[in-house]
């Protein structure tokens, strides 16, 4: 690792040792530089939330765009284009003169000497970090599994889930053998909590209403739906009776809930279910992943670096105000820390938790440049929320507990609501419009080549 003997208020530029050559001098010197690791909703709302402040402030992520993830699946699905939930970082950040955005990824940290080191080599020096890269998906040990059972956290992600959903649609409908057309029609989504459920609700109103008429050699109502979830009931963090009616409408809209039951192996088109000392192996020619993640290496880097702790999923754990044990000037936001000052669990990796959190750590920042502080952290929960389908969602708030209609409206206004950008807003209301009127999801594009020989008797269309 490349290391500075200054400090960040300096030129870094001033020195004459040719290894400082891709340092990056700070906006203004002798200004506090704040640092930020990540674009998702903790490090966007920070950086909005120092935008009028007496710093600088650099936003350092892999891409240029701030994605909106509560409705990547809908990417999967082909209702939205990825356009419609990502805004570029750069144009949501334009207004804020003290704001920069790099286009980087981050590799190393040195706490001590106060510098963020980015896989080119640029070096940026820091007065403050906050961290909140989020979180990846958890195999649980079998990574092997993630090439036939893609999870959902990024566009890419949201695009091979759709091409490998309308891959297998047509894929049924060039071959003539009934065993390899009933396993291509056969979807498993694994991990019952929203995610899940709102995959597999989508996935229901795609094959059984959108598709129905559009294919000549398949009933794509014959298509089954699986949804499996290893604890008693989907949506565990929900109540009870909202778990149940999700799930009632679930089945309503023709998709299996399986519950308390485990993948034991997925290879090939087959994924293996253990449900208590019963064991079944399923053809499915889509399995497509929402059940746990992890570290994707900034919370093992943070800890090797600085000694912080991480739980078992490789959340780093944080003090009450965000900060980490042993540097109060590096901060852990969303989906990376683990907080456990508040009730019995940790808070759960959702955006208005990182947006929250994001925004507090921005005003303890300014604050303690004026020698003051703040009292800890206390998320302020408003409620949690999971759509199921046309008319059906559930939704849970601190006065009160709605389904069906008035639940689903509900979700449509939050949704609509905390998008970042007014054009985002308005073409995902356009759209949302045109997919109620017609039940046709506008973006059903397989942008790669799946066409190939399915079996000896292909048909030609």
């Amino acid at each position: 690792m490349q290391t500075v003997q200054r400090s960040p208020d300096q030129d870094l530029n001033a020195s004459a040792s040719p290894s400082l050559t891709l340092a990056v001098p700070p906006v203004t010197p002798g200004k506090h530089q704040v640092v930020i690791i990540g674009g998702g909703f903790g490090g966007l709302y920070a950086a909005q939330q120092l935008g009028r402040a007496d710093v600088d402030v650099t936003l350092i992520d892999k891409r240029n765009f701030h994605l909106f993830q509560p409705l990547l699946y809908q990417v999967a699905m082909g209702g939205l284009s990825p356009g419609d939930i990502a805004s570029p970082l750069r144009g949501v950040l334009s207004a804020q003169k003290n704001t920069r955005v790099l286009m980087g990824e981050v590799t190393d940290v040195d706490p001590e000497q106060q510098l963020v080191i980015l896989n080119d080599g640029r070096i940026i020096p820091y007065n403050s970090l906050i961290v909140a890269t989020g979180m990846s998906h958890f195999y649980f040990g079998r990574d092997d599994w993630a090439d036939v059972a893609p999870g959902l956290k990024t566009v890419e992600d949201a695009l091979e889930m759709r091409r490998r959903i309308f891959a297998a649609f047509e894929k049924a409908e060039n071959t003539h053998d009934p065993e390899l057309k009933k396993s291509l029609l056969t979807f498993v989504i694994v991990g019952g909590g929203p995610t899940g459920v709102e995959l597999a609700g989508s996935l229901a109103e795609l094959a059984y209403h959108t598709l129905r008429n559009d294919f000549r050699h398949i009933d794509t109502t014959d298509s089954r739906i699986l949804l499996v979830e290893g604890m008693d009931r989907v949506l565990p963090p929900f109540p009870p009776e909202l778990s149940a009616r999700a799930k009632a409408d679930l089945e309503k809209m023709g998709v299996e809930v399986v519950t308390q039951s485990l993948v034991t192996d997925i290879s090939g088109h087959k994924i293996t279910l253990k449900q208590g000392d019963e064991v079944t192996t399923l053809k499915a020619g889509t399995v497509l992943w929402a059940a746990g993640v992890r570290d994707p290496g900034m919370g093992g880097l943070l800890a090797e670096r600085s000694g912080a702790a991480r739980d078992r999923s490789g959340r780093v754990i944080v003090n009450n105000d965000l900060s980490l044990p042993t540097h109060s000037n590096i901060f852990v936001v969303g989906d990376l820390a683990h907080f456990a000052h508040q009730g019995e669990r940790p808070l759960p990796g959702v955006a208005p938790v990182a947006m929250q959190e994001g925004k507090y750590v921005a005003r303890l920042i300014q604050k303690q440049l004026k020698d003051d502080t703040l009292p800890p952290f206390e998320y302020k929960d408003s409620g949690s929320l999971a759509v199921i389908g046309r008319h059906a969602a559930v939704v849970n708030l601190p006065w009160a507990k709605l389904t069906g209609f008035p639940a689903w409206f509900v979700w449509l206004f939050v949704h609509i609501f905390y998008l970042i950008e007014f054009d985002n807003k308005l073409m995902v209301m356009t759209q949302w419009g045109a997919n109620y009127l017609t039940r046709k999801q506008g973006s059903r594009l397989i942008t790669e080549k799946v066409i190939e020989k399915v079996d000896a008797s292909t048909s030609e269309g």
